[in-house]
């Protein structure tokens, strides 16, 4: 529900597929709540995006890590699940996918589970 909700928002008006990205609202109400799901460095991992804005990163193979995560103005920050620096990222959608991006990497896939879903089903 929630990703059709943004979804919808995001292709109002939109006749043809193009880039699009999220603003800061979006992307909380994307995340809050819910699971990410995709591969990061070669690894598989899921991470979930509590509402009180902690974190929980599980990478297949390895133990689960956690840490804070905010919005703030257009970019999804997080911290403590990589290092002591706040880790910036903008989240983009292009033809139904959502991606992670920034100047440090390339747009990553992801797609969103709702609710806490840290093992796979």
């Amino acid at each position: 529900m929630i990703r059709f909700a943004i979804a919808l928002a995001v292709f109002s008006g939109a006749a043809e597929a193009q880039s699009v990205k999220l603003r800061g609202d979006e992307i909380a109400i994307l995340l809050s709540g819910n699971t990410a799901v995709g591969m990061w460095e070669g690894h598989a991992y899921r991470q979930y995006y509590d509402t009180d804005r902690t974190t929980i990163y599980a990478q297949e193979g390895a133990g689960s890590l956690l840490g804070t995560w905010r919005v703030e103005g257009e970019e999804y920050q997080s911290i403590g699940i990589v290092g002591a620096d706040w880790e910036r990222r903008f989240v983009m959608e292009y033809a139904g996918q959502w991606f992670w991006v920034s100047k440090t990497i390339p747009p990553t896939p992801f797609e969103v589970i709702e609710g806490k879903t840290l093992v796979a089903e």
